[in-house]
């Protein structure tokens, strides 16, 4: 026990190989063979179908003939397939038969004939046979990671030879024709299953598992491998897993959680390399997850701090990208990590510790997910062919994933292969192509499930591990193992009980007191608005549609990202409605889409070429500021996206980078601005140096900034407040310097009645902002502030809204109201800062046939749905609530010319005009 069940969990696993590699990996199988093959009698092709027999095809373009195929009923290798299929081959003088370098079909001749390759030694990757694969389902080839001797055709299997070359990672070099084309019909889609497979109901005997689980310890505190005297540590956490998914406070786990917390076995298990040397994160990752399980401290256990290490060894880059980081390899990998399940292990055990993890370590998980949506066990890197779905791993990648948030397409994939690859037992097989239950395998696929809220099909894989639970109370490694192990045992334990990895690590949640209001932002003193009206206001079912989003147009269904995001900003500065606001941030973060389902990243477009600095740092620096990670806002990395658009020089069109330091399409100073603050806050002093050198540069010698980037225009009060509220994070003296210029500026534009002057006039807008600004040195300018609070006051309508301007037309207008509401507290954005504890996410209101709200009107909005609540009905329309006159400079597009901006931004040329329009009707980044 131990030692064999640990090398036996990853069955079915390959690791990656170049492609010489795969070509020789049976080289030393090559000598039972000699000179070339025989043609064989190959099986009519008709008998080999999608479930009996393989078919491989040899393409003879490059040698004047065309794709012939074959047949093999009953394959046990690649090499028999092709010798069965009807084809002859030839090995090289210097490897043997197993590196094929002639093949032919029939009598015929092979090719490449003597005169152009002898076949002598090995071929170049340039011109040579190449092995392609595809499973069945699978609509694309992968380069077989195994030489024609090793792998073993599975029933439905095509394989085809194409002559060539490849590149190192064999991504070129494919066959010109399909799978499909080989198989002779179109692969349909896969349908997902709506149902469980009918087994009847069982349950899992916890308190069995428990005892047999104890029965395994030595001295009640460890296991010890039959005629071993050391400790397996591996084992020792899993039965920690086991025995704490029947008991969160089992006494038994925390006694094996004490034993393997005293520095010495800490050290021998997870510092092999010295205590002061780099942790091996699989056993730093299960230890940090089996102090989370039984109340320890991760940071504090056996003398180091296993979370920290984790993130400190994290591989910062990809080898070759600059100088070469010992053990590693891609980007995100926990160094020495090894398998997937360490790589997500530790995500969750650093999500579950409120730490954000290290760059690329989350993205990585999604990488390995396959084109049948299911996962594979190896970190295989980005590109690489020869993915194999495995349930185990999709169940616990799926975990982690769910866990550390976002990535909603990913996960849907996920859901779908664990759904589609239950078998009709209900259990799973431990890969893709077996057609037998894995207890592991359906212990993990069920914990997934369960978490992703598909409860029935989580209940039939328990159906399944109930029949298979042996005598003694555990669990074998196969469907007819009679051994107890361990590692399956704790898997199934957890599934059994109901719980998963995650919410048997997470910290017990605080139970909510919901009498106990949310504590509001104490505004400056004097004379004010009612923000408590204004927040009523801005979250009104009329204008935040189904508690969401709000409109660019009444009754369009299509979401204004930049203004709803300027509401959640007064939202989480005033503190009047923390469930509104968690019903925004959740509806971006989630994947949220709205009546036109477009997400916030088809606002940001990020990972396009026309990725928008201020809307990506606009996102960011909400997730920043209701404590979500930017690194994961809507499954997009959104510091790493803003590093990735930092121009590193001018381009021909002045809109797309004005200079060195510029964010792509950061057309104003108040995206530029966004930009810069997100990247602060998230720490990435560095990587903004540029984009804050830049920002700094555009500060005229009167301190104030000017508005617009790439063209000519003027100081403003809007552009430098922001601005100013972006370079007080910096404490460096310089930097405070240019704050206070800025200050001094702002101050002097004040007019008599305590407003302050923007594109609209008497700007509510612009006091509003100057507020915030000013407040940075709130001692020195609190005679301003009040002025400006109570000009504010004055703006202020009985519905709770604010006019755009004093003088201009009065009504309530939603823009200026969202700036208004925010701005009169005084809060910077650069530290604005809401805490969301408590609050629960809410479902989608249902209504029948609601009306549109705002000033125009309307049939209503097409239904939203936020993935993992249930919508319904028609819901009422947000609208824009406008009341004429000019925009707020937060940020928003301007009404139903949004559409037609960003059409305009794909010509090459829509940002600057859209960006005057907006300039001189008040609309900012």
């Amino acid at each position: 026990m131990g030692t064999a069940q640990q090398s036996e969990r990853h069955l079915g696993s390959k690791g990656l190989l170049s492609l010489v590699s795969a070509a020789l990996l049976t080289f030393a199988a090559s000598a039972a063979f000699v000179g070339g093959t025989v043609p064989a009698s190959a099986d009519p092709i008709e008998q080999c179908t999608a479930t009996t027999g393989a078919i491989v095809a040899v393409d003879f373009g490059p040698f004047g003939g065309k794709v012939e195929k074959g047949c093999d009923t009953t394959p046990t290798t690649g090499y028999e397939l092709l010798q069965t299929a009807g084809f002859t081959m030839e090995g090289t003088v210097h490897d043997g038969p197993a590196f094929i370098c002639r093949i032919g079909k029939g009598t015929g001749t092979q090719f490449p004939t003597p005169d152009k390759e002898p076949c002598v030694l090995t071929p170049q990757a340039s011109a040579y046979w190449s092995y392609w694969t595809a499973s069945p389902g699978q609509r694309k080839w992968s380069y077989s990671q195994q030489g024609a001797m090793a792998r073993n055709p599975k029933p439905g299997d095509v394989e085809a030879w194409v002559y060539g070359g490849t590149d190192v990672e064999g991504t070129k070099g494919k066959p010109s024709f399909s799978p499909d084309d080989v198989r002779g019909f179109t692969t349909p889609d896969p349908t997902v299953p709506t149902a469980p497979p009918k087994v009847p109901a069982g349950r899992v005997d916890v308190p069995a598992t428990t005892r047999w689980v104890t029965g395994t310890l030595t001295d009640g505190e460890r296991v010890v491998d039959e005629g071993s005297t050391t400790p397996n540590h591996f084992l020792s956490t899993e039965a920690v897993f086991a025995l704490a998914a029947a008991d969160r406070k089992s006494p038994v786990a925390r006694k094996i959680a004490d034993f393997l917390a005293t520095p010495a076995q800490t050290d021998a298990y997870a510092y092999p390399a010295g205590k002061d040397g780099i942790p091996d994160a699989t056993a730093a990752a299960r230890l940090a997850l089996v102090a989370e399980a039984t109340g320890k401290d991760p940071r504090a256990f056996g003398g180091h701090d296993l979370l920290g290490d984790l993130v400190k060894y994290a591989c910062p880059r990809d080898i070759g990208d600059g100088e070469t980081v010992e053990g590693c390899f891609t980007k995100g990998d926990f160094r020495t990590t090894g398998q997937a399940d360490a790589q997500a292990m530790a995500v969750i055990a650093l999500v579950n510790a409120g730490m954000t993890p290290p760059p690329g370590s989350v993205a990585r998980l999604t990488v390995l997910q396959c084109e049948d949506g299911g996962f594979t066990s190896i970190l295989i890197r980005p590109g690489s062919p020869g993915c194999e779905s495995e349930a185990g791993a999709t169940g616990l990648i799926t975990l982690a994933l769910e866990r550390a948030g976002g990535h909603e397409a990913v996960l849907q994939k996920a859901r779908n292969y664990l759904k589609r690859s239950q078998l009709a037992t209900g259990a799973w097989p431990s890969v893709y192509y077996e057609t037998t239950g894995n207890p592991a395998a359906t212990g993990w696929a069920a914990q997934a499930l369960r978490a992703l809220g598909d409860e029935a099909f989580a209940d039939a894989g328990v159906s399944w591990l109930s029949k298979h639970q042996l005598p003694t109370g555990g669990f074998g490694f196969a469907e007819d193992d009679t051994d107890s192990r361990l590692y399956p045992t704790a898997t199934a334990a957890l599934a059994g009980a109901g719980h998963d990895l995650v919410s048997l690590t997470a910290k017990p949640a605080e139970p909510p007191t919901p009498t106990t209001p949310p504590t509001p932002t104490t505004p400056p003193a004097g004379e004010g608005p009612d923000l408590k009206k204004g927040a009523a206001y801005l979250t009104a079912p009329s204008r935040l549609v189904q508690g969401r989003f709000y409109e660019s147009q009444p009754g369009t269904g299509f979401a204004d990202y930049g203004l709803t995001i300027d509401g959640a900003y007064a939202l989480a500065a005033t503190g009047g409605d923390n469930a509104a606001l968690r019903n925004i941030v959740d509806f971006m973060d989630k994947g949220g889409k709205d009546g036109q389902k477009r997400g916030i990243h088809d606002w940001t477009l990020v990972g396009t070429k026309y990725a928008n600095g201020g809307s990506i740092g606009k996102a960011a620096v909400l997730a920043q500021a209701v404590g979500r990670d930017p690194r994961n806002f809507g499954g997009q990395d959104l510091i790493a996206a803003l590093a990735k658009i930092t121009c590193q020089a001018k381009t021909p069109t002045v809109q797309e980078c004005a200079a060195k330091g510029n964010y792509a399409y950061a057309t104003s100073v108040f995206k530029q601005s966004l930009g810069v603050m997100a990247q602060l806050r998230a720490g990435e002093k560095a990587a903004a140096a540029e984009p804050v050198a830049y920002l700094k540069s555009l500060q005229t010698p009167s301190g104030a900034w000017v508005s617009l980037i790439g063209e000519p225009s003027g100081p403003e009060v809007d552009s430098t407040a922001m601005a100013a509220m972006t370079v007080d994070l910096l404490p460096d003296a310089d930097s405070q310097a240019a704050v206070d210029k800025a200050l001094a500026w702002l101050a002097t534009q004040q007019k008599e009645d305590g407003g302050f002057p923007g594109a609209s006039g008497n700007s509510v807008n612009s006091a509003a902002l100057a507020i915030q600004g000013l407040s940075l040195d709130a001692p020195k300018y609190g005679s301003q502030i009040a002025k400006a609070r109570k000009f504010l006051a004055s703006q202020q309508n009985g519905d709770g809204g604010f006019n755009v301007a004093k003088g201009g037309q009065t009504g309530s207008d939603l823009r200026a109201s969202t700036q208004a509401v925010g701005g009169a507290t005084g809060v910077s954005f650069g530290t604005l800062t809401r805490d969301l504890t408590g609050t629960t996410p809410e479902p989608v209101p249902s209504t029948s046939g609601g009306t549109s709200g705002g000033t125009s009107g309307g049939s209503g909005s097409p239904v939203i749905v936020t993935p993992g609540e249930n919508g319904g009905g028609t819901g009422s329309s947000g609208g824009s609530g406008s009341g004429g006159g000019s925009l707020a400079s937060t940020g928003a597009q301007v009404g139903a010319l949004a559409a037609a901006a960003l059409v305009l931004t794909l010509g090459g040329w829509g940002l600057t005009r859209a960006a005057k329009r907006r300039r001189r009707t008040g609309a900012g980044a």
